[in-house]
């Protein structure tokens, strides 16, 4: 997901971040409704709304994060983006071990964080925008993953998405003029959206929220690896604090071998 996501900040140089992350958008369609080809039932009514609803919230997240990203490193974004999943877990939490997970990600997340409001007020804003998005993703999808279509879901709603979000196109005018952009931009689209998403249904049709929200805390750790990796954004040493508390976290709550909910 991360790699995507560095490669996203290359196209930040020829193209808007929404712009971007509508790239991605288009790619994800592209891509789903090749590979799945949704029969006519994913087109209509409930299933249609529910994956609408879901596409169009994903690729909001999208669009802000991306705009996050341009201000913010790739750890810190992701970190503060973090907030949102853990209060999803919050409210899914029965034990002392939770208590104790959710406790060492908050840990792990502020300090991977140690973000100043100084620095960039509006990447700041951006990324708990991407939060808020990030705790709706989370229980759309596993609505999605257990009450709709899963990943031919996905490609309805991505589609759906895309379209409804294509004003954001007028930021990547120079991408279709160099083919090597726009395989670029469909990449992304398979790195961060494809590959990841359709791994998130198979999960969420085993898994309850609260436990898939505590195991996303590895996302934070994988976004700082990506960032110093592909980005030469050297994590601090606070930061490495915060991966191992973040990592500490999630062996914690995996610990947890409680009855898993089949799917219908």
């Amino acid at each position: 997901m991360y790699v995507g996501a560095a490669v996203a900040v290359w196209l930040f140089d020829v193209a808007s971040p929404s712009g971007v992350a509508w790239l991605r958008c288009l790619g994800a369609a592209l891509i789903l409704l090749a590979w799945r080809r949704p029969g006519r039932a994913a087109w209509r009514g409930r299933p249609l709304l529910l994956a609408a609803v879901f596409g169009v919230v994903t690729a909001g997240m999208n669009v802000v994060f991306y705009e996050a990203v341009a201000r913010l490193p790739l750890g810190t974004a992701v970190a503060l983006e973090f907030t949102g999943p853990v209060v999803v877990a919050a409210a899914g939490t029965r034990g002392r071990r939770d208590v104790a997970a959710l406790a060492l990600v908050a840990v792990g997340v502020v300090c991977i964080a140690d973000v100043q409001l100084r620095g960039s007020p509006a990447g700041v804003a951006f990324a708990l925008a991407a939060a808020a998005a990030w705790a709706c993703y989370i229980l759309l999808g596993r609505k999605v993953a257990l009450d709709g279509n899963g990943i031919d879901s996905l490609a309805v709603g991505f589609a759906v998405a895309t379209v409804l979000l294509s004003p954001l196109a007028l930021g990547t005018q120079a991408v279709w003029a160099a083919p090597d952009l726009l395989v670029l931009g469909v990449g992304v689209g398979l790195l961060s959206t494809v590959v990841p998403y359709a791994l998130d249904q198979v999960v969420l049709r085993r898994v309850g929220q609260a436990r898939f929200a505590v195991l996303l805390a590895l996302l934070p750790v994988t976004a700082t690896v990506a960032g110093f990796l592909v980005l030469g954004q050297v994590p601090r040493p606070l930061e490495i604090l915060g991966i191992l508390a973040v990592v500490g976290g999630v062996a914690v709550r995996s610990r947890d071998n409680g009855a898993v909910r089949e799917p219908p």
